[in-house]
């Protein structure tokens, strides 16, 4: 039978994901590739296609876990393969769906066989079907942390262990990891994006022609998928030969000093947090030459690993959009190339010698970054030949440099630096998505009790289970090891954690908030609570509310840097329509429970508590958070009143929500508090006391 998958070679464009797919092809070890970009850009298909040219594997006839019968695992759980009989298959690639659950993917008690012979078995997960394969993960920042982070864990360790149920199970777990994700749907947390080996970012193309080949061969393969196969068969080949010699080339690959120096360099120079970077790179710059045909690794592979692996790991903080300096790259590249380890030759360059004060790696010549030498600038010099006033105002990010002429009518209103901030929860227990803000039920969580089934059984306590059907077995005629179960004896587990919630801010942009200092506070105080968000898995959403009306300035969204770039751009002045600016968010909330029931609200008010635009002005605003209170709508009001004289209409504006009010000064104050609280409680000495 014809393969009919839609060719790798007959993909157009997207260079940099197809070499990091063939990288990781050729090198497992480098750590997998992580797909960030918009939909419709054949990231799927792509993937799909890569499998198809991977080499066959040998495995152990009837082994589950696809042992090489070359070097079977020693702790494979189906036993020992000595002798047994090898039978040859295709790689496999395994697709992981977003509503996967942690049993599914490493594995479980087989219920069946418990329940039935009274024998523990286990039951392979999706690791194992993904030995040797590819493990595709499509919306991967869609998926709960606990199992991006399992997945991550048995890439990077190429084993899965399995303690649950009293099953205690270890196999090999070796595949090609790829993730893909829509940034505009929400981050990956950087400790997860760093467990990526290499990261890509792509887009549609936005050139006529290259679009118009994209639709011809498309709608070719469509018409007659076995038909275009053949068209590029003799590409396929000559591609799959080419990894397979490329892998028998790794081992021969030398990693030389220059390039090992390179590597560190580079790493320091972007400030990439732990080890993890220089390994990846070396990994990958290994590959390259590999996949070049080398047997050595040059400064050009180098520069590759580094646009590869470093620009998800150069992020400083959340709301950072990955990338890298190539001037900075290339600079620390021809400084260490042009360092030698020992200098041959006391001449300079010129033949004038070293000069009085030494010259050599040390000093200020050629090789100690004098002003005429080939090495680093002096701390102060920027590439345009201009000078910082200082460390801070170089790295501070452009938003945050002073802006020339200081016009206020200039640009927007910078945000001051975040903090941390007080945790804002809504009261009771929900039944939302997994997360870190609220008391919920969820699937994640520890299991605190058992109860009956309410519908289809989903989650299993066994230990109940067994208790509840113990007493009456003998009555039931048990036979054997056999147990006897009847529908009532079921035990469903209730698991407690925390739940994302939906934080939907809405803030006072009228002419009383827009005091420059003041309304860099507020800023500094949303920006603050941004970050809690991002932290906590929230979605979020932004009204504003200026002039003679409110404006959804950022749909619920799971993509917080979005929001913070919105807010950095918010504009200021005119009226205080806050009536306009709660039925906004009341009618917001509403859709949003239609879409998402479970997902409970936290409001955010932001404001001085001052309406304007009539006689009734505050109480229709009163009317409008009455409304929100008697629909249960969990509030806060964040205080930004200032001077000596306050009215308190934030305080009253909070009573009539039914929530809080809070001060900015209280919000950092709470915030500093509660970090001074986790560092005493996690101290030796407190533990000690």
């Amino acid at each position: 039978m014809t393969d009919a998958r839609y060719p790798f070679t007959a993909i157009v464009g997207m260079a940099d994901l197809r070499l990091g797919l063939l990288l990781n092809a050729v090198s497992p070890a480098v750590g997998g590739v992580l797909v960030r970009g918009e939909k419709g850009t054949a990231k799927s298909t792509m993937v799909r296609a890569l499998a198809g040219l991977l080499p066959s594997i040998a495995t152990v006839e009837g082994c589950r876990f696809a042992c090489d019968p070359a070097g079977p695992d020693p702790q494979c759980p189906d036993g020992a393969h000595g002798g047994a009989a090898a039978a040859d298959r295709p790689a496999r690639l395994v697709e992981l769906p977003v509503g996967v659950s942690e049993d599914r993917i490493v594995g479980s008690l087989d219920l069946e066989r418990a329940l039935a012979e009274g024998v523990k078995a286990y039951e392979p997960g999706l690791l194992a079907k993904a030995h040797r394969g590819v493990l595709y993960i499509d919306e991967v920042n869609l998926l709960q942390d606990h199992l991006v982070d399992l997945l991550l864990d048995a890439a990077a360790m190429g084993r899965s262990y399995v303690e649950r149920e009293g099953v205690s199970v270890r196999h090999a777990a070796r595949f090609l990891l790829v993730g893909t994700m829509n940034p505009e749907e929400g981050e990956l947390r950087p400790q997860l994006l760093d467990r990526f080996g290499l990261t890509v970012e792509i887009a549609a193309t936005r050139e006529p022609a290259e679009r118009a080949e994209v639709v011809r061969r498309r709608l070719a393969y469509d018409a007659d998928p076995a038909g275009f196969a053949a068209r590029f068969a003799a590409d396929e080949r000559a591609l799959a030969a080419r990894i397979t010699t490329a892998r028998e080339l790794l081992p021969q690959v030398e990693l030389t000093d220059t390039a090992l120096r390179q590597i560190t360099a580079v790493c320091a120079a972007f400030e990439v947090d732990g080890l993890r970077a220089d390994i990846v790179m070396a990994r990958t710059a290994v590959a390259l030459a590999a996949w070049a045909g080398r047997t050595e690794v040059l400064e050009e592979d180098v520069r590759k690993a580094a646009q590869l692996a470093l620009p998800h790991r150069r992020r400083r903080n959340p709301f950072d959009a990955p990338g890298l300096d190539e001037e900075r790259l290339d600079r620390t590249l021809e400084e260490q190339a042009g360092e030698p380890e020992q200098p041959e030759d006391p001449q300079g360059p010129d033949g004038d010698g070293p000069g009085p004060d030494g010259g050599g790696p040390d000093g200020p010549g050629p090789d100690g970054g004098g002003p005429d030498g080939g090495g680093a600038p002096a701390p102060g010099d920027l590439p345009d030949g201009s000078a910082a006033s200082g460390p801070e105002e170089a790295a501070a990010p452009p938003q945050q440099r002073p802006r020339p002429g200081g016009s206020r009518e200039a640009a927007p209103v910078a945000s001051a630096d975040p903090y941390r901030t007080r945790l804002f929860k809504v009261p009771g227990t929900g039944r939302g998505a997994q997360g870190r803000r609220s008391p919920a039920e969820t699937d994640g969580g520890h299991t605190v009790r058992a109860r009956r089934p309410r519908g289809p059984l989903s989650r299993l306590h066994l230990t109940a289970t067994l208790q509840a059907a113990a007493p009456y077995q003998v009555a039931r005629g048990r036979a054997g090891r056999a147990l006897v179960l009847a529908k009532d004896d079921f035990r469903e587990q209730v698991r407690r954690g925390r739940e994302s919630n939906l934080v939907l801010f809405v803030v006072d942009a009228s002419g009383s908030m827009a005091a420059r200092q003041r309304m860099g506070a507020v800023k500094g105080a949303v920006m603050s609570l941004l970050m809690d968000a991002y932290q906590r898995r929230d979605k979020i959403g932004m009204i504003t509310f200026r002039g003679t009306g409110a404006e959804l300035a950022l749909p619920p969204t799971s993509s917080v840097e979005v929001g913070a770039a919105r807010l950095e751009q918010l504009p200021t002045g005119g009226r205080t329509p806050l009536a306009a600016g709660l039925l906004r968010a009341h009618e917001v909330l509403r859709i949003e429970r239609l879409r998402d029931p479970d997902r409970r609200p936290l409001l955010v008010v932001v404001t001085d508590g001052r309406a304007t635009g009539g006689r009734d002005a505050l109480a229709q605003a009163g009317r409008a958070a009455g409304l929100l209170a008697a629909q249960g709508v969990a509030s806060v009001v964040l205080d930004c009143e200032s001077g000596h004289v306050r009215l308190g209409l934030a305080h009253t504006l909070a009573a009539q929500l039914g929530g809080p009010a809070v001060t900015l000064d209280e919000l950092r104050a709470e915030g500093v508090a509660a970090l001074v609280r986790d560092h005493r409680s996690s101290s030796p000495q407190r533990k000690a006391a």
